[in-house]
């Protein structure tokens, strides 16, 4: 008989900038998931798993090959851990945790680790090539950049400039709130350099200056990418309805580009009784599916819908959600379309804010929900992410 997958810890590493300047440039990937791996043992004592599932997206270069078990390894791991990495584009590491709940869920696997690593100052988002970044493939199958399907899908539903970039000035609002009160502190590992100095330990990219004027300054990042070179054309042919894109989305009210890694526990009860463990939540329900790959973005939508029928709930019985900003529009449109109290959206910052490190950040948001349920004594939580080429996911955790 199938079992339930339950959480005993999640942890993740301070989200640092992607660039040169960033605290955590000098970090090798591996490093950084060996930290979280590192961690996720320290409070936990496990030294073994069935298996160590990890998201990471860019899997070129220092990310390429099978980063899971040469981390499993090196974070002391039993030798007889294996390792897997998946890949579905920016919900990667939610992915991972998904695989190992339905792993464990399954009977044949007790304990199974999930997380997320992307260093995306040392590996270049896009670097790995793919058919993603293929224009000819992308005209055949009817997907643009993911910075047109957001100002499309801003169009769509009327969304305008000063609502995004009023929506980025909050993220960092209530992520620099969330900072100074100490919200993040239990799920967070301080990333270490080989002499063990602390590196970085707390977020890298909140910013409590960040103004309405100064984000009327920037100029939007893909109006000469749908304009100039074709896609708004490419777009209308699907949505004839839609005279003129609006671009409004920017470098200010998009997900920032970070450094990262997460670690999950994921384990029977049996086997978390066996280790003298007390679980944090269950994994309630969760669903993935394909959305229509012009506007791209709305896939949380679909994956919501089925992840809450799964569940026998409706949207109002969520206590927390996490939705991913990828771009300003995304949660914008997923509050409108559900009716949500906009306080239970990301209430304590987003990607916006803290940054969207690719394959770590879905891993990353159980970390951050399951403190914030546990600070405030929710009950529930949703995590949703959109994904590239048409694709959502959703994940309901439940305290225990």
């Amino acid at each position: 008989m199938p079992s339930e997958a339950y959480i005993y810890d999640a942890v993740r590493t301070p989200r640092g900038r992607g660039k040169s300047s960033g605290a955590l440039y000098t970090t090798r990937p591996i490093d950084l998931l060996t930290q979280a791996l590192v961690g996720l043992r320290g409070r936990t004592g496990i030294d073994r798993a069935d298996d160590v599932v990890i998201g990471c997206v860019t899997q070129t270069g220092e990310q390429g090959g099978c980063l899971a078990r040469f981390a499993a390894l090196q974070s002391g791991l039993d030798v007889d851990s294996p390792g897997v990495m998946v890949n579905r584009f920016c919900a990667s590491g939610l992915d991972a945790v998904n695989h190992a709940a339905v792993m464990v869920a399954s009977g044949h696997f007790d304990t199974v680790i999930a997380g997320g690593v992307e260093s995306m100052s040392r590996v270049e988002m896009g670097s790995d090539g793919g058919a993603i970044w293929d224009a000819r493939t992308q005209w055949a199958v009817g997907s643009v950049p993911q910075g047109v399907s957001a100002d499309l899908l801003a169009t769509l539903h009327g969304v305008s400039r000063a609502e995004v970039d009023a929506f980025a000035i909050e993220s960092h609002r209530r992520a620099c709130d969330a900072q100074a009160n100490g919200y993040f502190g239990k799920g967070l590992i301080p990333v270490r350099d080989e002499s063990g100095l602390v590196v970085l330990d707390r977020d890298e990219t909140p910013r409590a200056d960040t103004t309405m004027e100064a984000l009327a300054k920037l100029k939007p990042s893909f109006e000469v990418m749908g304009r100039q070179f074709g896609l708004d054309t490419l777009v209308r042919r699907a949505y004839p309805n839609v005279e003129r894109i609006d671009h409004i989305h920017h470098a200010g009210n998009s997900s920032g580009i970070v450094d990262g890694a997460a670690a999950v526990l994921i384990a029977s009860r049996a086997a978390g009784d066996a280790l003298g463990l007390r679980p944090r939540a269950r994994i309630r329900s969760m669903a993935v599916v394909g959305d229509e790959p012009f506007v791209m973005l709305t896939g949380p939508l679909p994956a919501t819908r089925k992840a809450l029928k799964k569940a026998g709930m409706g949207p109002h019985d969520i206590d927390h959600y996490e939705v991913n900003e990828a771009f300003a529009v995304v949660p914008i449109v997923f509050q409108r379309t559900f009716d949500i109290d906009p306080a239970r959206i990301n209430p304590i910052g987003g990607a916006i804010a803290l940054g969207h490190p690719l394959g770590a950040t879905g891993a990353m948001l159980v970390s951050v929900a399951l403190d914030n349920l546990e600070r405030t004594g929710g009950a529930t939580a949703l995590l949703t992410l959109c994904v590239g080429g048409g694709m959502g996911i959703a994940t309901i955790l439940e305290r225990v």
